[in-house]
């Protein structure tokens, strides 16, 4: 799955799992740097385009609690779908929607803004004994026509479920054609991701570094090279 963010306010996203109705883990970067230490409720606002209404909900620790149910209600949401939180103001949120097909989530409000997201490409990004091996994640041809991607950004980010970043290198291959990414053994590794794991993918482009979310479902095995 690929967008690009046009803003410049902090954010995060985060892909909806299995129980996702019971609550929802703020990334540690995000709630280190912009909530934890500089806000003084624990009550966020959260509102989005699909409608004019706002929604209270709860922020316990480092999770979103009671009133999150009701948000999810409301816009339909469903496991695969992808959320994005973009402070606006103290403890107020506009999060944009997006289903598994990588296009806006559609609602019958009239009138409803475009998002400041675009979606052009989505893939799986498969763990196998070679690119774990050469260190090395080679992304689909087709993935030159991204535009979140270019040959300029040297650096990208892994990020998994739990918001924990990791920075890699990327390249392009001007003989094969295609995008690859350094690093690509560690992550695995410290994810537990087993050999054969498919993992949806989200890249994001934020100024010149990317980042993409790495949506690690399960944790099969630990890793000894």
């Amino acid at each position: 799955m690929c967008f690009m963010a046009h803003s410049h306010q902090p954010h995060f996203f985060q892909p909806l799992l299995p129980g996702f109705q019971t609550g929802l883990n703020i990334p540690i970067a995000f709630f280190s740097r912009h909530i934890h230490g500089n806000t003084t409720g624990n009550r966020w606002t959260l509102r989005s385009d699909a409608t004019d209404n706002t929604w209270e909900v709860l922020q316990e620790e480092r999770r979103l609690t009671r009133g999150w149910k009701e948000f999810t209600e409301a816009h339909d949401l469903r496991v695969g779908d992808i959320v994005i939180f973009k402070l606006e103001g103290e403890m107020v949120f506009h999060v944009s929607l997006f289903g598994p097909s990588c296009c806006d989530i559609q609602y019958t409000t009239p009138n409803v803004p475009a998002s400041p997201y675009s979606w052009d490409y989505s893939f799986r990004a498969e763990v196998t004994e070679t690119n774990v091996e050469e260190d090395k994640l080679a992304l689909p041809v087709e993935a030159t026509g991204c535009k979140a991607l270019n040959k300029q950004c040297k650096e990208a980010t892994l990020v998994n479920i739990d918001g924990k970043p990791w920075t890699v290198a990327l390249r392009f291959s001007e003989s094969g054609g295609f995008y690859y990414i350094k690093g690509w053994r560690k992550f695995v590794m410290i994810t537990n991701a087993a050999i054969g794991t498919c993992l949806p993918s989200t890249w994001l482009e934020m100024g010149c570094h990317h980042h993409c979310c790495v949506c690690m479902l399960q944790r099969r095995r630990s890793w000894r090279y």
